[in-house]
């Protein structure tokens, strides 16, 4: 990843809405990339802006957040990205990425120190993720997003990684969308993809 020295230094205006942050990329758990993440987050927080800080969350890096940025946790919304209770889809699905118990921990952590929560669901990689849902929803102040994944494909694929685009086929079929949307859909907090509701007709 390519640090821009002068986005780092940029003093940013109070944009209308709000500023998604990162917008291409993660805040991993380097020493470099992170501090180069704060900087600008901190430059956005200076201007006042309001900030959707979007990241499979490392709790490393949501303790960080935290601690530097408490006084303007009113200006920061968290979006967590948690698609599976199963490490090993998340694993093969989102290499390198937290676990299951580390994201969820960083959820909490957020949630009890009073920021706003919200989580991506999207793209679900369990049969139910209306289980992972009812595991994390306590600690969600804002939404849950849930949908399938977009594109599976099905040519170049190794005999040993077919199991695993099989799994994502079956779960992402019309009648699991339909048990899933039924289930959640007057949860308030839940927000389901255009992905999930265009298979299933609904507008």
């Amino acid at each position: 990843m390519e640090i821009r020295q002068d986005v780092l230094n940029k003093k940013f205006r109070k944009f209308n809405g709000r500023v998604m942050f990162p917008s291409s990329h993660d805040i991993y758990d380097s020493p470099e990339v992170k501090e180069a993440c704060y900087k600008v987050i901190g430059n956005l927080l200076e201007a006042d802006n309001e900030l959707l800080i979007t990241t499979k969350p490392s709790l490393n890096v949501v303790r960080d957040i935290i601690e530097k940025y408490k006084e303007k946790k009113n200006n920061i919304q968290f979006r967590f990205t948690i698609t599976s209770k199963d490490n090993a889809q998340l694993s093969f699905w989102e290499r390198n990425a937290p676990l299951y118990e580390e994201r969820k921990e960083a959820l909490i952590l957020a949630y009890k120190e009073g920021f706003k929560t919200s989580v991506s669901v999207e793209p679900f990689l369990d049969e139910r993720p209306q289980d992972l849902i009812s595991e994390i929803e306590p600690y969600i102040t804002e939404s849950i997003w849930v949908g399938p994944m977009n594109y599976v494909p099905r040519k170049g694929i190794s005999n040993e990684e077919e199991p695993y685009y099989e799994k994502i086929r079956s779960i992402s079929d019309k009648t699991n969308l339909k048990k899933i949307y039924d289930d959640l859909v007057n949860m308030p907090k839940i927000r389901f993809k255009d992905s999930h509701t265009n298979r299933l007709g609904i507008t």
